[in-house]
C-alpha cells in the first residue's frame, strides 16, 4: 500500500478518513491524569497527534484508550514523519480503511494483534 505525501503547505480540511470521535487537549490531559502542559509535550515529541478541527486542537479520542496512549502510536508517528507525513497526512493514513487488516484502519489495527504490521507498513512508507 503507498500513498503519496501531500504538497507542502495543503492543509486538506477533515474527511471520511476523519475518527469517530475526538477530544481536545484539556480532555486528553484530564483523562490521563496529566497536566497540559504533558500533553502539549507529548504532541510535540509525536507521542500523540493533534490537528485542528473548528480552530481547536483535537487528538482522536481512539488513540488515548483505557486512560493510556496506544502502545505503538508514538513509534509509528515517528516512522510517518520520517516518511515525510505532517499531522494531516498522517492521520489520513492512520484511519484509511485497509482491506489487508481485515477492514480495519490501521488506528483501530494498533489497539489489537495487528500493531506489529501496522508498524511494519509505516515503516516500508520511508523506502
Amino acid at each position: 500500500m503507498t500513498e503519496s505525501v501531500p504538497a507542502e503547505g495543503a492543509v486538506p480540511g477533515p474527511g471520511p478518513a476523519d475518527p469517530a470521535a475526538w477530544l481536545t487537549l484539556p480532555d486528553v490531559a484530564e483523562r490521563l491524569d496529566l497536566p497540559i502542559s504533558k500533553v502539549h509535550q507529548m504532541v510535540r515529541d509525536r507521542e500523540l497527534i493533534a490537528v485542528r478541527r473548528d480552530g481547536v486542537r483535537r487528538i482522536p479520542a481512539d488513540l488515548v484508550a483505557n486512560r493510556t496512549v496506544l502502545k505503538h502510536l508514538p513509534g509509528v508517528l515517528t516512522l510517518l514523519a520520517d516518511a515525510g507525513y505532517d499531522d494531516e497526512a498522517a492521520l489520513r493514513w492512520l484511519y484509511e480503511t485497509d482491506d489487508t487488516l481485515s477492514g480495519r484502519t490501521p488506528a483501530t489495527a494498533l489497539a489489537g494483534d495487528q500493531a506489529r504490521e501496522v508498524k511494519r507498513r509505516a515503516q516500508a512508507l520511508g523506502f
